[in-house]
């Protein structure tokens, strides 16, 4: 790929569901925070490409800043199987030794059905190879933002799982001729 590449990803809204739990693709967001939508849209690039994950949350999220993005599935959050829908404390009650077994290597483990960190860093990869020269913004999920960190940074998997990534905050890397440069991470702007 020639050029370079100057990524926004941003996380999306908060989901607007029950919180401590596992959520769907279809999750809807809730966009109650306009101040903090308004922020970003003023500080994105105009004319830039526009990405997302297919996840109701991370569309809901782009039409709110004004953006049609293309939906790009490998910038999914992790897979998380048979867990998806259900409660972490639900899980831990419940889960068996398969729950408490995945939470001993977070990177490697995988849920029943599911994939690993290291697997949704692996596809994030493509994902990020997709991507041209030029600005463009990618309204993705923390797990999305903590693996094109981990690839930028050169990071192990395990490694990138300490970053916090909260919702509408804003993450600057660019892939340069010379390699990754990492401008910002977790930012909320105002």
């Amino acid at each position: 790929m020639e050029g370079e590449t100057f990524l926004w990803l941003i996380r999306h809204a908060p989901v607007d569901g029950i919180a401590g739990t596992i959520h769907a693709a279809e999750a809807p967001a809730d966009l109650g925070d306009r101040a903090q939508l308004e922020a970003l849209r003023r500080c994105l690039p105009r004319d830039a490409a526009s990405y997302a994950s297919p996840a109701r949350r991370t569309v809901e999220t782009a039409r709110a800043l004004g953006l049609e993005p293309e939906l790009v599935g490998e910038f999914g959050e992790q897979n998380f199987g048979d867990w998806t829908g259900r409660r972490h404390d639900e899980l831990a009650a419940t889960g068996g030794e398969t729950y408490a077994q995945f939470w001993t290597d977070p990177a490697r483990g995988r849920p029943p059905g599911g994939e690993s960190f290291e697997d949704q860093v692996a596809r994030v990869r493509l994902g990020l190879a997709r991507i041209g020269a030029g600005p463009a913004t990618l309204l993705v999920h923390s797990g999305t933002i903590r693996a094109a960190l981990c690839i930028a940074l050169d990071l192990t998997p395990q490694a990138a799982l300490r970053f916090v990534i909260n919702p509408l905050s804003l993450t600057r890397i660019d892939r340069l001729t010379t390699g990754w440069r990492v401008a910002s991470v977790n930012q909320r702007v105002t």
